[in-house]
């Protein structure tokens, strides 16, 4: 037995914080030089065809001219004025190309290093799983940005499935939410309502395990708003998630025409459906009348 215990307790603290220190590998070097890469090669292109059309359109034929009757009486100028914007939503529409063209290299890179798959990653052993988990997490949120809060936010399900972050099936629309920006795959014809959170990861506590699987939602799934769904959900077909409901780890929701509500969500019938909308029995009789009438 050791004469002094406290010091062999603080040994060991100061092991165990030294351990703890070098299980998140923080990597900020790459998150800078990603990003720095993304965003400065993305604007080579759409800034030399700006420059072009200024310095030899929009200059000479535009700003150098005297006499404001020119501007619309000489044709070069009036194609000028005209082509501007034009030529800005084509720099601009080129820009998101390659943001999300070199964001795709590096993602199927890291992709080929350490497949995305279903699983818990620990965090306090450090591996190359976990390195490019932080990575990934990362490397996608500059072009979720550059989509969802520029002019074109309805591309973003191109860019989603063009990089292979996630699987966004036809005629599905994504409104701008927080998470949601990997490992999910949605059917055809859903509709994903605003501020929604569908993370395909949770982390157990400030330094836990990482718990990461694929979330999966079917073909004509409504999710109203404010839907919160945690790793390994799946919901079937034509299920409807009204407002504010959440869905619990590892969930399984049956479909088949089903309303599900509150936290966690279960399964809500019509007469609830209709106390939930403020719905009254006179109003259900005259909609069926109007069905029968049409």
């Amino acid at each position: 037995m050791s004469d002094n215990p406290i010091e062999i307790n603080d040994a060991k603290d100061k092991s165990q914080n030294q351990i703890i220190r070098e299980e998140i590998n923080l990597q900020f070097h790459l998150y800078i030089t990603a990003f720095l890469i993304i965003y400065l090669s993305s604007w080579v292109i759409p800034g030399v065809i700006i420059w072009f059309f200024i310095s030899f359109f929009y200059i000479p034929y535009f700003l150098n001219i005297k006499e404001i009757l020119i501007l619309f009486t000489n044709l070069r100028s009036l194609l000028t004025i005209f082509s501007l914007p034009i030529v800005l939503i084509i720099s601009y529409l080129i820009h998101l190309f390659f943001v999300a063209f070199i964001t795709r290299l590096i993602w199927r890179y890291t992709e080929r290093k350490s497949p995305s798959k279903d699983g818990i990653i620990p965090r306090n052993v450090p591996s190359k799983i976990l390195n490019f988990y932080h990575f990934r997490s990362f490397l996608i949120k500059y072009p979720k940005h550059a989509f969802n809060r520029g002019p074109f936010p309805w591309l973003i399900n191109w860019l989603y499935n063009f990089v292979g972050a996630n699987e966004i099936g036809r005629n599905s629309t994504i409104e701008e939410q927080f998470g949601a920006d990997k490992f999910v795959k949605i059917g055809d014809n859903s509709y994903i309502g605003v501020n929604s959170g569908f993370s395909s990861h949770s982390v157990d506590g400030i330094f836990g395990n990482v718990v990461y699987f694929k979330i999966r939602v079917g073909d004509n799934v409504t999710t109203s708003a404010l839907n919160n769904i945690a790793p390994g959900v799946e919901i079937n077909n034509d299920s409807y998630l009204l407002p504010m409901a959440g869905a619990t780890k590892h969930s399984t929701l049956e479909g088949g025409q089903q309303y599900y509500y509150g936290v966690p969500l279960r399964k809500i019938y019509s007469r609830k459906v209709a106390k939930y909308l403020g719905i009254e029995k006179e109003d259900i009789k005259r909609a069926e009348n109007f069905k029968k009438e049409k």
